[in-house]
């Protein structure tokens, strides 16, 4: 039976709303990244995470419940933080077409900085509709929300066309990064990821424009 190591902090379950997050807790957080895009998640073990964490079998379970759990968690943390990063610095931009392009480039650079966590996000999350399904309905649906503001705003000052579906253009908007990120994780050879965002975002936003912009 593997010693279990106390705690950082008092730790709730991870169906709680909120989680003491102390240095071992991110620790194996960074760890299970690493491990789940190097090995597959299917074919990690808790026991890979802890030992790439340096922490005792018993510690992970201490904080989370099981593998799947430390999936989420991972995502549901990287993600949470990206959206209020986004929403603080979409706030202080006028222009909804500029909204529109600081997205693309902190989207792109979010994951560009972090191919362990790319790879993670763009084909270990998706090869499970057990796991897709929940996180596309807690948090890709306030993604699509920031993208179809900016677009429901530039409408309403004559930046974008009026009769746009603006549900179309998010998508197209989110697709065209979300195939950029895919291309770059897939790509044998090392390229600057956020270096793309303006050239797709102008693309989009090109299709979008009002004839009197």
């Amino acid at each position: 039976m593997p010693k279990r190591e106390a705690p950082d902090n008092q730790v709730q379950t991870s169906t709680a709303p909120a989680r003491a997050v102390g240095e071992k807790f991110q620790r194996i957080l960074d760890a299970a990244v690493s491990v789940f895009a190097e090995k597959g998640f299917h074919v990690a073990r808790v026991t890979d995470i802890a030992a790439r964490a340096g922490v005792a079998d018993g510690t992970v379970y201490l904080y989370f419940k099981n593998k799947e759990d430390i999936l989420m968690t991972a995502i549901n943390t990287a993600f949470d933080a990206f959206v209020r990063d986004a929403r603080v610095q979409l706030a202080r931009i006028p222009s909804p077409s500029e909204k529109l392009r600081t997205l693309a480039r902190m989207h792109l650079r979010a994951l560009g900085s972090n191919r362990d966590m790319a790879v993670v996000f763009q084909m270990e999350l998706r090869q499970s509709a057990r796991f897709l399904a929940p996180f596309s309905h807690e948090h890709m649906v306030e993604y699509f929300g920031i993208v179809r503001e900016a677009i429901r705003e530039g409408q309403r000052n004559g930046e974008f066309r009026p009769e746009l579906n603006e549900k179309i253009a998010a998508n197209c908007f989110f697709g065209a990064l979300d195939e950029m990120v895919t291309s770059w994780v897939l790509a044998q050879h090392e390229y600057q990821l956020e270096g793309a965002a303006d050239a797709v975002a102008s693309v989009i936003l090109r299709g979008m424009e009002s004839s009197g912009t």
